[in-house]
C-alpha cells in the first residue's frame, strides 16, 4: 500500500503498471497514474498486485518502482499465501507468514492477507486467520477477498471484529460495506474510482437515492466493460485511450495486448460508457 500508518478502510486502486519500450516499468508514467487515481477519489494505491503484473517482475524491478513512487513510508503489504506447492496445510501457511513477520522484525509492518484461490489455488481459511491474528494481533490487519464469494466476506466480518474485510470485486463493495466491510481493493477502480469513492462515502444512504443508484450502476457497467476481454489488457487499452499514450497498451509476457478487433469493440463500448455518465 502507498500510505504510511495505513488504516485499511476505503477505496484502494489495484494500480496498473505502465511499461516502457523494453517492457520495464515506466516509473514516471506510473507516478503520474497514481496521482490521477488519488485525484479521482481513491484513498490509496495498492501497487504491484495482480493487476499491476507484479509476479512478472523481478525483485529488483519491484524495489525500484517502490522507490521511484514512494521513496519511504511503505509499511503495509497485501500478501498472497505461498502458492507454488499445492495441498499445503494451514500449519505450513502459518509458518510461511510467521517467518516473514519474524524476519522483517519491525513492529511497523502491517499485512493485509490476499484471498484469491482462483489464481493462487491456495485459499486462506478462517482458522488460519484466527491463528495469525492471535499470534500477531498488531500485524495482520485485514484481508482482500477476490474470490467473489460474498458469503465468505460477510462471514469474516462477523467472525473477526476489527479486522478489515476488503472486497476485490467492485460491485460487491456497497453490500459489503452495509454488512460492516471496510471497502475495496479493485482493478476497475482504474476506470471508475470516482463512483467507488462516492459509494464509499454514501453507502448508508437509501437505495432509492438517485446519486447512489447512479454511482453503483456505473460501477457495475465499468466492471462489465473491462471484463468482456482480458481484464488487464482492457484496462491498459483504456488508459492508453485516456492519456493518448499508446505505450500504455504494453503488457509483460505471458500477458498479451488485445487483438485489433477486440480493441475496436472495447473502445466503442467505452465511448458509449463515457457518454452515459
Amino acid at each position: 500500500m502507498s500510505t504510511s500508518s495505513f488504516h485499511p478502510h476505503g477505496v484502494f486502486s489495484a494500480a496498473l503498471t505502465p511499461l516502457d519500450a523494453e517492457l520495464a516499468p515506466d516509473h514516471a508514467r506510473f507516478v503520474e497514474h497514481c496521482r490521477y487515481l488519488l485525484e479521482e477519489g481513491c484513498d490509496g494505491i495498492a501497487m504491484l498486485g495482480t493487476t499491476g503484473e507484479a509476479n512478472s517482475f523481478s525483485v529488483a524491478e519491484r524495489t525500484a518502482l517502490l522507490e521511484a513512487a514512494l521513496s519511504v513510508g511503505v509499511d503495509t503489504v497485501v500478501m498472497l499465501p505461498p502458492f507454488y506447492y499445492k495441498n499445503v496445510t494451514d500449519d505450513g501457511i502459518f509458518a510461511s507468514y510467521s517467518e516473514v513477520v519474524q524476519r522483517v522484525g519491525d513492529a511497523r509492518l502491517k499485512v493485509v492477507l490476499y484471498h484469491y484461490p482462483q489464481m493462487s489455488a491456495q485459499p486462506i481459511s478462517h482458522a488460519l486467520i484466527e491463528r495469525l491474528r492471535k499470534a500477531y494481533p498488531a500485524t495482520f490487519t485485514g484481508i482482500k477477498d477476490s474470490s467473489g464469494d460474498f458469503a465468505n466476506m460477510t462471514a469474516m466480518v462477523e467472525c473477526f471484529p476489527g479486522f478489515a474485510v476488503l472486497g476485490g470485486a467492485d460491485p460487491l463493495m456497497l453490500p459489503l460495506l452495509r454488512k460492516g466491510g471496510a471497502g475495496c481493493i479493485t482493478a476497475t477502480s482504474n476506470v471508475v474510482a470516482r463512483s467507488l469513492a462516492y459509494v464509499y462515502k454514501h453507502f448508508r444512504d437509501s437505495d432509492d437515492d438517485p446519486a447512489l443508484k447512479a454511482a453503483q450502476a456505473r460501477i457495475v457497467k465499468g466492471r462489465e466493460l473491462v471484463s468482456r476481454f482480458p481484464q488487464m489488457a482492457s484496462l491498459k487499452a483504456l488508459a492508453a485511450d485516456r492519456t493518448r499514450h499508446a505505450g500504455w497498451q504494453r503488457l509483460r509476457p505471458p500477458l498479451e495486448s488485445l487483438q485489433p478487433d477486440q480493441l475496436k469493440e472495447l473502445l466503442a463500448n467505452a465511448a458509449a460508457f463515457a457518454a452515459s455518465a
